[in-house]
């Protein structure tokens, strides 16, 4: 009992968030029971293959080498595979990584003895030698440049989005893996409405997207 001089008021407060803990730790077990779990937001789904990405006829990058903004340049891969590049002339990097152009391009600097130590980056910015396909019930089937990370939702937006006819949940995607063509049926109306995680395309990947059976 209160004896007037407010002696008793920490045990009331003590009684007060014991209650409160009490009850969060049972709403808590309740929640968990129900199935009722914090929305967590889907991740991009990774298949585990590597990527290629070799540059080809047509890929367009940024070259920058720091502190030399006379190297620093966009190119564009000619038809046989090359660039012209200052200092250097014509270099080949068909086939090469972005990774290896720019070791390439470090040596090269060095053995002309145009730079001593030079710290070069390699950005690419379109993959054009490199196609995804689309067809099916999509407004506009064909090839499409591939962009490095795009995802299924971005390429059925390049060709249009998908007809009335369209059975969006069972889109596959054919891939060939080490040698192997495999498929994979991804859920694209799913992945729309935030319930299923996005699919991460690859060079040459083909789409298909069939029609609906009433």
């Amino acid at each position: 009992m209160l004896d007037g001089t407010g002696s008793g008021l920490p045990a009331i407060h003590l009684l007060r968030n014991f209650s409160l803990v009490a009850i969060a730790v049972v709403a808590g077990i309740l929640m968990a029971a129900c199935g009722f779990t914090r929305p967590v937001t889907p991740k991009p789904v990774e298949t585990g293959d590597s990527m290629d990405t070799t540059l080809g006829p047509g890929d367009v990058f940024d070259i920058r080498v720091y502190d030399e903004k006379e190297l620093t340049d966009t190119f564009k891969v000619a038809s046989d595979g090359t660039i012209e590049y200052p200092l250097l002339g014509t270099v080949s990097v068909d086939r090469l990584t972005p990774t290896e152009v720019t070791k390439l391009l470090e040596q090269l600097l060095i053995d002309g003895d145009f730079l001593k130590k030079p710290h070069v980056s390699v950005l690419v910015k379109e993959y054009n030698s490199k196609k995804v396909s689309i067809f099916g019930q999509v407004k506009k089937p064909g090839t499409f440049p591939y962009q490095e990370g795009m995802s299924v939702v971005e390429a059925i937006s390049l060709s249009g989005g998908f007809t009335s006819m369209a059975r969006a949940n069972e889109t596959t995607v054919t891939r060939v893996v080490n040698g192997e063509e495999k498929q994979f049926t991804v859920p694209v109306e799913a992945i729309g409405q935030g319930k299923a995680s996005n699919f991460i395309l690859r060079p040459g990947d083909i789409l298909f997207i069939p029609e609906r059976v009433f």
